[in-house]
Formats: C-alpha cells, structure tokens, sequence
C-alpha cells in the first residue's frame, strides 16, 4: 500500500514540475514591447498651439 501512495506521490510531483518547467523556461523578450511615453511630446501636446515650440 505504501509503495503505491509513494508512487502517486512522486508521479504527481513529476507532473507539477514539467508543467512549472514548461510555463517559466519560454524565452524572454529582447526588449519591450511597446515604448515608453516621451514627456517632452507629452508636454508640447498639452501646450496652446500659439506657444508650441
């Protein structure tokens, strides 16, 4: 009985491994995927178009 409970238990933490590997090894981006906002265009959009520039 004991040795079908440590199978199980070692089957089942096979399991969780394979699925933890396989979500966290994929391969991670080379940079980001969308830029960051520039606050100098941000700036110059919030402006009056009279005083723009």
């Amino acid at each position: 009985m004991w040795l079908l409970m440590i199978e199980a238990l070692v089957a089942f933490f096979l399991l969780v491994f394979i699925v933890w590997w396989t979500m966290y090894s994929g391969k991670t981006p080379a940079r980001p995927s969308r830029a960051l906002p520039d606050p100098r265009a941000e700036a110059q959009a919030k402006q009056p178009p009279d005083q723009a520039g």
